[in-house]
């Protein structure tokens, strides 16, 4: 079974080569959904991110406050590993029985869809990475009209993640997205041929 990894920076488009990818049939799993079911109110994951972060980052319907949670960690270092320590070991046990199950019931192609794919270290441990990307200044501009943040806050956002080229020389497929939708979805399905001939 060929395990591809899908990553690219914010906004760049990787949710949207995803979910092509669905419609077509691939088995993928999303990291940023694992990190929501880990999370999700009474687990001890959530408490131990409360008592780190204080209960502002708590929710009125005490669901975890993901911009609550992105305001104390980016730009700091440290809060953001303490936060990955407590989530990160979750979301990789549930990612690991996904695949097993996807395994176990014959898929030949599946995909991990993890925004951090570099910085975590999860590129080790696929068979191909995919980086979807596109120009910061088309970034930023989604970030600030889709997402509701500030220019600066957007900046920071971006900053936070390693920079789009050195993904760009260590990706296996680089699907550029600075375009149409339609574009992006011919490339998309491009890539997605040549993964179903890769792991034949």
């Amino acid at each position: 079974m060929l395990v591809v990894g899908l990553t690219g920076n914010v906004a760049a488009g990787k949710s949207a080569v995803a979910e092509l990818w669905r419609r077509a049939g691939v088995p993928v799993l999303s990291a940023d959904e694992l990190a929501r079911e880990v999370t999700a109110p009474g687990t001890p994951a959530l408490a131990r991110v409360a008592e780190l972060f204080g209960p502002e980052v708590i929710g009125a319907d005490g669901t975890l406050d993901r911009a609550a949670v992105r305001r104390v960690v980016f730009g700091d270092e440290g809060a953001r590993r303490r936060l990955e320590a407590i989530v990160h070991p979750g979301v990789r046990r549930l990612r690991d029985a996904w695949t097993r199950r996807r395994r176990e019931n014959g898929a030949e192609l599946v995909v991990w869809e993890v925004p951090l794919l570099f910085e975590t270290g999860m590129h080790d441990e696929v068979d191909v990475v995919v980086v979807v990307d596109a120009p910061p200044e088309v970034r930023r501009r989604r970030i600030v009209e889709t997402r509701g943040l500030g220019e600066e806050e957007a900046a920071a956002v971006m900053e936070a993640q390693l920079p789009a080229e050195g993904k760009r020389r260590r990706a296996d497929f680089v699907v550029d997205n600075e375009g149409t939708r339609a574009e992006l979805a011919e490339r998309a399905a491009g890539v997605l041929k040549a993964l179903v001939g890769w792991g034949s």
